[in-house]
């Protein structure tokens, strides 16, 4: 390994650390941009006219008011139970105000009832804690669970709003709130008491056992501070955590209800004890880590599939959503390729590209603030230089029904920009109609609105 690739490589592995802090980081890109000069929109090959033919105008990007527009995009979606919505930033107003305007179109006119984000299971339910009950504020519970993640802006605040006001006047229908990933993020003494309370009040005998095997694990509310830790205890606590899930679902068959949710939450605490044994030194332990990473979120959407009946709209970075990334060596299997094998036609992936604009991320893997950064239209050669040639500014399409013309050009792979909370990052090549179902095409997006506190 030369110099360069183990500067790469550090970064990358430091990103992965900085997941359990809230922020889920895509690594720096080595490819460089190619061009691609018979697929460009002045090649031979122009495909432009066959994606025009498979487009649909999108006429606004903003949640409410007239949604004529997605009628064609929820004939596309068709039966599906679980829909991806990628991001091509983590910090754009277009990605996450397109996200509240489709779960909002999902409810009304498909009965979606969960909304789930790359974000911590412990977190997860505390915002559906306060969807359900009304207790507490919008503001509030968003600045304790979104803090340092790249959700802790106005529009997500307005999606958590929206969502408490569909419950206050549909209380037959409610809506709910679930974080999918692993994470530190209010993993706090109330959590746990999640998995002790219900052993107090169902198996007291047991609970001397699971304290013991707690002791030393919770609060997990500081990931820096956790994965501070010498890696031998935290892999003994990760042994412990196991050993805790292991001893609650030994009394299976008791209190169903309770039981499953208890279970559910001891191997949320399980799963991300598991992953903090991640080795910062070690490519391997980065690599394998992220692949569990993915399985937990499909997991934890999967179980909740089957534990509620509901449908549900999965909102992550494109690299999550789809079936494959575009960094293959790092997300060697994605949460949409998982989410694929366990419900095949029921999951559908939607991914987000975006000619130019700015967004929010961070120029260091660890540490630093959020700053607004600003790309340039796409150059020849990647698909996002093609697409922004089609006659709308906006627009949707049908990967999978295509015209041929069009379907050949996104079968193949180019570079594509991608940006999570690290910056600057290259293009990477991945082939759009391999990733997935649906394709969301943006001309333009701006940083996302910084929250009012």
């Amino acid at each position: 390994m030369n110099r360069h690739t183990k500067r790469i490589s550090r970064r990358r592995l430091l990103a992965t650390a900085a997941i359990a802090a809230g922020a889920v980081l895509v690594p720096v890109a080595v490819q460089a941009a190619t061009v691609d000069k018979d697929h460009t929109a002045g090649g031979k090959h122009n495909p432009v006219h066959a994606l025009e033919q498979a487009a649909q105008p999108l006429r606004a990007t903003e949640p409410g008011g007239n949604t004529a527009d997605l009628r064609a995009l929820s004939a596309m979606i068709g039966d599906a139970k679980v829909v991806g919505l990628g991001e091509a930033t983590h910090g754009s107003h277009e990605f996450f105000t397109m996200k509240e305007r489709v779960f909002r179109y999902l409810v009304e006119k498909k009965g979606f009832t969960t909304f789930a984000l790359e974000l911590s299971w412990s977190a997860g339910l505390q915002i559906d804690d306060y969807l359900r009950t009304g207790k507490g504020d919008a503001r509030e519970i968003a600045a304790q669970t979104l803090a340092n993640s790249p959700w802790d802006r106005e529009e997500f605040i307005h999606l958590i709003e929206w969502m408490r006001d569909h419950n206050r006047n549909h209380p037959d229908r409610p809506v709910h709130f679930m974080g999918d990933d692993i994470g530190a993020p209010s993993l706090n003494d109330a959590f746990f008491e999640r998995v002790t309370g219900y052993m107090e009040k169902n198996h007291p005998e047991s609970l001397p056992r699971l304290n013991e095997l707690y002791t030393g694990l919770r609060p997990i509310d500081d990931a820096f501070a956790y994965l501070a830790k010498p890696l031998a205890e935290r892999q003994r606590l990760a042994a412990r955590a196991q050993q805790a899930l292991e001893l609650v679902s030994s009394h299976k068959g008791s209190g169903q209800d309770a039981f499953d949710w208890a279970e559910q939450n001891a191997r949320s605490i399980a799963q991300t004890a598991k992953f903090f044994t991640l080795d910062p030194a070690d490519r391997e332990s980065l690599n394998g880590l992220e692949r569990f990473r993915d399985e937990v979120m499909a997991q934890n959407v999967t179980w909740w599939r089957k534990r509620t009946g509901d449908k549900i709209l999965v909102s992550a970075h494109n690299n999550h959503a789809g079936y494959v990334s575009d960094d293959p060596e790092l997300y060697s299997k994605t949460q949409g390729s998982f989410l694929r094998d366990t419900m095949g036609k029921d999951y559908l992936p939607i991914g987000f590209t975006f000619d130019r604009g700015s967004f929010l991320s961070k120029d260091a893997a660890l540490g630093g603030d959020w700053k607004k950064f600003t790309v340039g239209a796409a150059e020849p050669g990647r698909n996002e230089y093609t697409l922004d040639q089609v006659g709308y500014r906006n627009f949707y399409l049908d990967v999978r029904r295509a015209p041929a013309a069009a379907r050949a050009w996104l079968d193949v792979a180019r570079p594509t920009l991608n940006i999570g909370t690290q910056f600057p990052e290259k293009p990477r090549d991945i082939a759009i109609a391999k990733s997935f179902d649906i394709l969301i095409h943006l001309h333009e997006v701006r940083e996302a609105d910084k929250p009012k506190r």
